[in-house]
């Protein structure tokens, strides 16, 4: 098993003090699975066989790095410290046809929804979707034959064995990419957390200023009937945040597994129609598969609007695309934004 050590919380009060946080999303670490042990070249001798065959065993498999998936982690903050996984080579082989010992497996627990990759290729290499779900990500090297495999008919004592086949190494990415049916769109202070905080248990940070969410949360909707679906608040996009800008794509990888997107716009926007504009170019930029999920727009703090103001507002926004208005504060909206997503989320494509 891989354990790991734990770090005190820290406050956030930069982008710069997200690395101290226990909300860490991404790991680069180096891997290497062990090396298999050598076959051996031995001849039986004992007192009563001077001259005895081949009897050489074979050498032990070297250690594999499994990765396992584990609901009950969120983060990859357990392996914030280890930045090298060295796994033990397997052992050689011995006398009497005795077979070397393998290597013990090191096994790496990740949360669900963590991608592994290969830093030099980019390659995806493994996806953790399901709890107890095992995927052996480096191999162990193959242990080498033995001489005694190597007796035949006319090479009754063969002089030579095997060595072990070298395990792999390379520099290895862990990519976590949050979970959720629902992930919440929109810019800083559009009022995405004061929503979770109400449709939802969970208790993000709630203050009047950009960027008061810098990592993401996630919290249960209970829906009619006992039915429920999770939904995602994640950091506020800026424009340029698909080149790296403000928090960039540490916000947006995590939206790649969202089934719905709610883009949240706030009734006090200067321009409805350019920031739902906005939002939707940084998705494009960054990956334009997302453009192929179902979106729907919420207008926020419409308690403030009359209908006239209501009004106006639809004009601006998109025929195609389902929206309403809501207030988190005043709880207008909130039953028939649950219906809609819930009626998103079943229906067919």
């Amino acid at each position: 098993m891989f354990y790991a050590k734990t770090i005190p919380k820290k406050t956030l009060l930069t982008f710069a003090a997200m690395e101290k946080t226990n909300f860490v999303d991404q790991i680069r670490i180096f891997c290497h699975s062990g090396h298999g042990g050598a076959g051996s070249k031995h001849f039986m001798r004992n007192k009563l066989t001077a001259m005895g065959g081949p009897d050489g065993g074979d050498g032990g498999r070297g250690a594999h790095i499994i990765l396992r998936g584990n609901e009950n982690l969120w983060t990859l903050l357990h392996l914030r410290y280890f930045k090298n996984v060295l796994a033990e080579d397997g052992e050689n082989g011995s006398k009497n046809n005795c077979t070397g010992k393998e290597g013990k497996d090191i096994i790496i627990e990740v949360p669900l929804g963590t991608i592994a990759k290969d830093e030099e290729t980019g390659k995806v290499e493994a996806e953790m979707l399901e709890h107890g779900q095992e995927i052996v990500w480096l191999k162990g090297g193959r242990g080498g034959l033995g001489n005694s495999n190597f007796a035949t008919p006319t090479n009754q004592a063969p002089e030579h064995s095997q060595p072990g086949e070298p395990g792999e190494e390379g520099w290895k990415v862990l990519e976590l990419k949050v979970l959720a049916d629902v992930g919440l769109v929109g810019f800083p202070n559009a009022g995405k957390s004061t929503l979770l905080s109400v449709i939802t248990a969970a208790k993000p940070k709630i203050a009047d200023y950009a960027f008061t969410t810098l990592i993401p949360q996630l919290g249960m909707v209970e829906y009619r009937d006992h039915k429920s679906f999770c939904i995602a608040d994640l950091p506020g996009i800026i424009e340029g945040a698909a080149e790296g800008k403000g928090l960039g794509h540490r916000f947006l990888r995590h939206i790649e597994r969202n089934s719905v997107l709610l883009f949240l716009i706030p009734a006090d926007s200067n321009d409805h129609k350019k920031e739902f504009e906005i939002l939707v170019n940084e998705l494009e930029e960054f990956n334009p598969e997302l453009l192929d999920k179902k979106f729907i727009i919420a207008i926020s703090k419409s308690d403030m609007l009359d209908q006239e103001l209501k009004d106006a507002v639809e004009k601006e926004l998109p025929k195609n695309i389902p929206h309403l208005f809501i207030s988190s504060v005043a709880q207008q909206g909130l039953i028939e934004l649950k219906d809609l997503l819930w009626k998103a989320l079943n229906e067919e494509k």
